[in-house]
């Protein structure tokens, strides 16, 4: 993991002891070589040992104005197995995040000054960046709402997945996009998923693009989107395009005489064509682990089909698959990004079925998890890692 440091800088002749003895009545007591986590005493330094394993330094509680605390890398082993500083209740450099230091042969003195800041490094390296960390993230933007009789189905929202470098005490923000209407009736306009999106200090903004709308049957509008919407019945339209690297296209519709119409594409497939009346399954979506158990994200709609042929199924991760004749195709599921089922054509036209929502997941180090978010996110963990789920938008504060 990398930490961007700035080194303080001392007048010349000056020493960490000669301040703390001019300014607060006396230099630090060391203590011995610390091999384990422990709790800090203010008025001593440690030497801190991290050869074995990661070690966590709790300052005092209920400090006073004036109280210190020094910790210096006893081995040059902190880049490799890092020291967490715990507030303990109080705050540091302003914020109540953990202090993550995690620079060979560092040295850090901490003076608490009052409620507001906490305690402030005020000497050694790292006297004013807080440090970063390392956090996975997964993006799926709402999925597109499906269109009316022998309709394509609707396409998955975009989905993304890597890592970002948070900073500690910075604000970042889940933008959780909604799914898409699905069509009404003859003439009603469906529509596609909104983006979901991830964006804050030091990290370049994550767009996950919302799905496209299955076209209208008989109709050429398909729309192109994170997945793209299946072609609408009897046009022989291509549906939509995806976008590369979150989704792909949804299927081709069948030409009149034939009504099947196209799947809706998922995260991982091309949606189906539609065959003669039967309507192209939806896209598969595409499995991520990030919460600690496998879920599938970002299926495509399956597109409706016409007459008493077969609906083509929903992909795979919560795409809407096309409903039984004259009902509703099936909305995309909630939350997974998954197109809608395209409606059907049966003795009754019927209508498309509404795209699934987004949703922003966050795995981030439990050391490291500063518990402050607001948009009330499912917070679970996983191993080692804190698990922020939101299924609407919110933020949180690293």
């Amino acid at each position: 993991m990398t930490i961007s440091r700035n080194i303080s800088v001392m007048a010349q002749g000056a020493s960490t002891a000669g301040i703390l003895s001019s300014a607060y009545g006396g230099s630090l007591a060391w203590q011995s070589v610390q091999t384990a986590s422990f709790t800090a005493v203010a008025g001593r330094a440690y030497p801190v040992n991290t050869t074995s394993a990661a070690i966590t330094v709790t300052l005092p509680a209920s400090p006073s104005a004036g109280n210190i605390v020094q910790l210096t890398d006893y081995a040059g082993t902190w880049a490799t197995n890092n020291v967490t500083v715990a507030p303990n209740g109080s705050k540091i450099n302003g914020g109540t995040s953990v202090f993550p230091a995690t620079i060979a042969r560092e040295s850090l003195a901490f003076v608490y000054i009052d409620a507001t800041q906490g305690w402030l490094v005020y000497s050694g390296v790292n006297a004013t960046n807080p440090g970063t960390y390392s956090a996975s993230y997964l993006s799926v933007a709402g999925g597109g709402g499906a269109g009316y009789s022998t309709a394509g189905g609707g396409g998955a929202g975009g989905f993304l997945t890597g890592t970002a470098t948070f900073t500690s005490g910075s604000v970042y923000t889940a933008t959780v996009g909604a799914g898409g209407s699905g069509s009404a009736n003859a003439g009603s306009t469906n529509t596609a998923g909104a983006n979901s999106s991830l964006s804050g200090s030091g990290i370049t903004t994550v767009t996950s693009v919302g799905g496209g709308k299955g076209a209208d049957g008989a109709v050429n509008n398909p729309g192109s989107g994170g997945s793209g919407g299946g072609g609408g019945g009897g046009t022989g339209a291509a549906g939509g395009a995806g976008t590369s690297g979150q989704g792909f296209a949804g299927g081709t519709a069948a030409t009149n005489p034939n009504f099947g119409s196209g799947g809706g594409g998922g995260a991982s497939a091309v949606g189906a064509n539609g065959s003669g009346n039967n309507g192209g399954n939806g896209g598969a979506g595409t499995a991520s682990s990030i919460t600690g158990s496998s879920v599938t994200y970002a299926g495509g709609g399956g597109g409706g089909a016409n007459s008493n042929a077969t609906n083509g199924a929903g992909g795979a991760g919560g795409g809407g698959g096309s409903s039984p004749a004259d009902a509703t195709g099936t909305a995309g599921t909630a939350n997974t990004g998954g197109g809608g089922g395209g409606g059907r054509n049966n003795t009754v036209a019927t209508n498309g079925g509404a795209g699934g929502s987004g949703v922003i997941i966050l795995s981030v180090p439990t050391t490291f998890y500063s518990g402050t978010t607001t948009g009330s996110p499912t917070i679970t963990t996983s191993g080692s890692n804190t698990i922020i789920k939101f299924t609407a938008s919110g933020t949180y504060t690293a």
